[in-house]
């Protein structure tokens, strides 16, 4: 096994079309995601699966088909799956003692949303000392809004993964990640 891990963030039915809080971009996303995973797996690395649950909430309903890990990135034999309730992944979660019992160095961060837990699970696990890179072309996300006015999904998107190459790890594209 290496001593890396790619951390599939979120990639819940509820942000699919069909779901409650839907993305822009998702199916694509999801794609490289799922691109990003079979490469991961012919390697040996670690793939941990978290998913978001929010109890009592109007999203991410326990036992809902919202809170469902898609299709598009099913969890496969005896991988990881850490339920988290909050954006950053390793919050309150057994996420950093798997990454240390497994001897990780090296997380490779893919998901949604960009602008939440893609930015807090990245800058959590390099607060972490974590190696991080995060696929940019494999994480989704959203329009915003502050202050009246919106900012358009791209942009947000943008911003954040502008952020974290800034100081927080590498981002690449799926095709630089499967080229690695």
């Amino acid at each position: 096994m290496s001593n890396r891990a790619v951390l599939v963030v979120d990639l819940q039915n509820e942000y699919w079309p069909s779901g409650n809080l839907p993305l822009q971009g998702i199916e694509a996303a999801a794609d490289n995601a799922a691109r990003v995973i079979a490469h991961a797996r012919s390697r040996g690395d670690l793939v941990v699966n978290i998913r978001h649950e929010a109890p009592g909430g109007p999203i991410f309903v326990p036992g809902s088909k919202g809170a469902e890990i898609n299709e598009t990135v099913t969890p496969q034999g005896d991988e990881a799956i850490i339920t988290k309730n909050s954006p950053n992944s390793f919050r309150d979660t057994g996420l950093k003692v798997l990454l240390d019992e497994k001897g990780i160095m090296d997380v490779v961060v893919i998901g949604a949303m960009s602008h939440m837990c893609i930015d807090a699970t990245t800058r959590a696990a390099n607060d972490h000392g974590f190696n991080t890179t995060t696929i940019h072309d494999a994480c989704a996300t959203r329009d915003i809004e502050f202050g009246g006015q919106t900012a358009p999904a791209a942009h947000v998107h943008t911003a954040i993964m502008g952020a974290l190459a800034f100081l927080y790890g590498d981002v690449i594209s799926t095709e630089d990640f499967l080229r690695s």
